[in-house]
């Protein structure tokens, strides 16, 4: 590993959210600074114009040229990087060599995955060798699924030093976030949506809770499901499902398996939005539950799925502007209650919006922790999660470089 000559190679660096990854590398690192990183992509020519795009501070950048589909130049990316961080999605349909070439050579790798049935597959096909070879293989380092796992690793550390104890009951509710959608999101979206309607098995899998979590005999309580309106007693507000709380919750569960359950084996958790009070609250609840609903259900239609691919949703390379980036933003609130009924409250917000601004720059930092901040010899290869591996490290580069703030809101 100490002959690779750069630290991070960010790959597929010329699609919409790589060039992102490569202008928060840039910005936080420079190229010649205390991170040597370099852009990879199949297309030399869109590389180069990648790095012209990025001014001269970028005029050094190193440019490696690996296709998704060509096991040899992905070995080849392997050999020249410490760290991989992928982009290239939808990662079910593109992102498995990868992740098997840096199992295999012992290259550690990051991306912003948030397609769990893909990630089951990886640690049931690839975590021997990672194991074996010391990669350090970690998935959803992007918004899913970074603000929710270290906001429970946070509150978690919190309420031990406040309250002297864990909280067996989290909640995280979404207060306000404002942001846009890209063609690559939508199309692993709508791979999952996809695949879940052709197998049955597969849909099973997807409403279990525990699916990422490894299988060690540990009890494993019913989970809150937020799938209908509902009132919360805690927030004093109506809430409403979170798209995005499929993923997030799985990660949170393999975070408190993997370190041993600090959070208890009894552990319960749940992602909500919150929509207001009152019969304004009541209402918006209802129409974001009929929305996600029938999205959901036009995407299980193939005809229906197509016409929104092609009139409608963002297409490949397509997303939110520059501007809707910059003034987009992300306000996270958690609330923990101990077993005698103690209660603590934290947040996590974002200047950015949140899957693309703020994710670029997670994605950079996540992938910085890996390769400058966690030792070989303190953590062994694997599968891991964001917070079961980086923890307050990657808190603390978040805090620091990324516009990314974890604070107690209330704390007993």
């Amino acid at each position: 590993m100490t002959t690779r000559p750069l630290d991070v190679v960010a790959f597929g660096a010329t699609s919409f959210v790589g060039r992102i990854l490569c202008h928060c590398l840039l910005d936080a690192f420079g190229t010649g600074g205390g991170l040597k990183w370099g852009a990879a992509g199949r297309s030399k020519s869109r590389l180069e114009e990648l790095r012209e795009s990025l001014g001269t501070r970028a005029a050094s950048l190193p440019l490696l040229v690996a296709d998704a589909g060509d096991r040899a130049s992905l070995r080849k990316l392997c050999a020249a990087a410490r760290v991989v961080v992928s982009t290239v999605g939808p990662y079910a349909l593109h992102g498995e060599p990868l992740v098997m070439a840096c199992a295999e050579s012992g290259t550690d790798y990051c991306d912003l995955t948030g397609e769990v049935q893909w990630i089951r597959r990886m640690v049931q096909r690839h975590e021997t060798a990672a194991r074996r070879s010391g990669a350090r293989i970690v998935h959803c380092c992007g918004f899913d699924s970074i603000p929710s796992d270290l906001g429970v690793h946070f509150l978690q550390r919190e309420a031990k030093s406040r309250l002297g104890a864990p909280c067996p009951r989290v909640k995280m509710r979404v207060k306000a976030m404002r942001g846009g959608l890209s063609g690559g999101t939508v199309a692993s979206l709508l791979n999952v949506v996809k695949e879940a309607a052709a197998n049955p098995a597969l849909r099973k899998e997807l409403a279990d809770p525990y699916s990422l979590c490894p299988d060690d005999g540990a009890r494993k309580p019913r989970q809150p499901d937020v799938r209908a309106p509902q009132f919360d007693a805690d927030f004093h507000a109506w809430i409403a499902p979170f798209v995005m709380s499929a993923v997030n919750t799985r990660i949170v569960h393999r975070t408190n398996a993997l370190s041993g359950y600090p959070y208890g084996a009894d552990f319960l958790y749940d992602e909500a939005m919150l929509t207001g009070r009152g019969l304004k609250g009541s209402l918006a609840a209802g129409a974001l539950v009929a929305g996600l609903a029938g999205f959901m259900a036009a995407g299980a239609v193939g005809p229906v799925r197509a016409a929104l691919e092609r009139f409608v949703l963002p297409g490949p390379g397509q997303g939110p502007s520059a501007e809707t980036q910059r003034s987009g933003f992300f306000d996270l609130r958690f609330s923990g209650t101990t077993a005698d009924g103690r209660q603590i409250r934290s947040r996590v917000t974002g200047d950015r919006d949140p899957g693309y601004g703020s994710t670029g720059k997670m994605l950079g930092q996540a992938a910085a922790c890996l390769a400058l901040d966690i030792d070989k010899a303190a953590a062994p290869g694997g599968f891991w999660t964001p917070a079961s591996l980086f923890g307050d490290r990657l808190v603390q580069r978040l805090t620091q470089h990324a516009g990314i703030a974890f604070e107690v809101a209330s704390p007993a």
